[in-house]
Formats: C-alpha cells, sequence, structure tokens
C-alpha cells in the first residue's frame, strides 16, 4: 500500500497528513480571531467567567479532533509500512495494537459521554436562568 493509494472516501494518507497540517494551522486562525473579536466584549469580571470556559471548551475539542486524526494516520502508517511486505497477514495489527484502540476508543467514547452530559447540565442551568 503506498502514501497516494486510496484509504477511503477518496483519500490517500497524504491527503489525511494535509488534513491534519491544515486543520492545526486553520484552528489556530479561528481560535485567535475569536478571541480578538471578544476581547471587545468583555468589560467585567462576569463577563470573562461566561467567556473563558467557552474558549476552553472550544479549544479542548479542536484539540481532541486533532488527536483523532494523528492517531487514525499512526494506524494508518503501520498499515503501510507492514504491508510494503506484500504478506496479507502484514495487514493486520498485533493484540496489543488491537487493546490500544479499543483502550483509546473507549477513553474518546467515555470524554464524549462526560462532555454531552456537562452540556446537558449547562443547558439546563441556561434555560432555568432565562426562565427566571
Amino acid at each position: 500500500m503506498s502514501e497516494n493509494k486510496e484509504i477511503f472516501d477518496g483519500k490517500s494518507f497524504q491527503d489525511l497528513t494535509k488534513d491534519i497540517y491544515k486543520n492545526t494551522t486553520d484552528r489556530k486562525k479561528q481560535i485567535d480571531l475569536l478571541i480578538s473579536e471578544i476581547h471587545g466584549f468583555i468589560t467585567t469580571i462576569d463577563d470573562v467567567v461566561l467567556v473563558a470556559p467557552i474558549i476552553k471548551e472550544y479549544m479542548d475539542v479542536a484539540v481532541k479532533n486533532d488527536e483523532h486524526l494523528v492517531k487514525l494516520a499512526g494506524v494508518i502508517q503501520r498499515i503501510i509500512a507492514k504491508s510494503s511486505g506484500g504478506d496479507e497477514e502484514s495487514f493486520l495489527l498485533s493484540d496489543s495494537e488491537k487493546e490500544d484502540l479499543i483502550h483509546a476508543l473507549q477513553e474518546d467514547v467515555e470524554d464524549i459521554q462526560r462532555e454531552s452530559d456537562r452540556l446537558d447540565a449547562l443547558k439546563e442551568q441556561s434555560k432555568s436562568i432565562k426562565d427566571n
């Protein structure tokens, strides 16, 4: 499997690595722009208390998305390296690699569930504040 061979939906390994780089640089620009735009609206410490968690959350989600892409690139890179041997068995992941991937997926699912629960609680909290 070469770096230019399609890995999914018209994407090659080379395209994936370009996407990782582009996402990282674009996200940095977006975060800088967001902070510069919000800066003018922050006038009190209460504003900071409201805005800072939103910015932090945005940055955390951005980092997690990039981590997922990097993990995917690592798996694909191992497949490319193993497949150069030409052995059909070389496409398979080792048991420890499978366990690592399953563990990483479980952690990600748990993180997503915690984040979903936290966002639901924030929605309820903001709804009750609006109602008062």
